[in-house]
């Protein structure tokens, strides 16, 4: 997948499935335009001021969205962050306390104020709080995965 671009209206689709899920599951808009078309949401997403990220279904899920924020804060590119397995976002030692948390996300269709460390592409400790995490449905009602949204994070390092 390309990454979001006026050339592919930022990833629309996909977009549609974040948001429709989001509201679905959490009740609220995940993110609010003056242009309520997915394209120009699309957009508004991808630009805006907090962390957005999904991943697949694959058995070792990869991401397939990030927006800038996210790419910024974990600092990869668009390329280098969708072939990653989502798994390695988190130290070694935190992957089973990760691995709990999307157990839980599959069982009640999100959570609500997640804190949890994070790792950069460097490195870089962060620890991300107050993040929803949430499960991805399509238009047929099946699942897609997972996605997460968070505006609070401090490095740790």
């Amino acid at each position: 997948m390309d990454y979001p671009s006026l050339a592919n209206s930022f990833l629309a689709p996909h977009v549609k499935i974040l948001c429709r899920s989001y509201r679905k599951l959490i009740g609220s808009a995940l993110i609010t335009v003056p242009d309520a078309s997915y394209p120009a949401i699309a957009e508004a997403l991808y630009n805006a001021p907090f962390a957005v990220v999904s991943h697949d279904t694959s058995q070792d899920p990869l991401f397939n969205y990030a927006n800038l924020k996210a790419l910024d804060l974990f600092g990869f590119t668009w390329a280098e962050f969708t072939a990653l397995p989502s798994r390695l976002s988190a130290e070694q030692a935190l992957q089973e306390e990760r691995d709990k948390l999307l157990a839980e996300v599959n069982l009640n269709g999100f959570i609500r104020h997640y804190s949890g460390v994070r790792i950069s592409k460097t490195g870089r400790r962060f620890l991300i709080k107050n993040a929803v995490v949430w499960n991805l449905y399509d238009h047929h009602s099946v699942y897609a995965g997972q996605a997460a949204c968070f505006a609070d994070w401090c490095n740790l390092d």
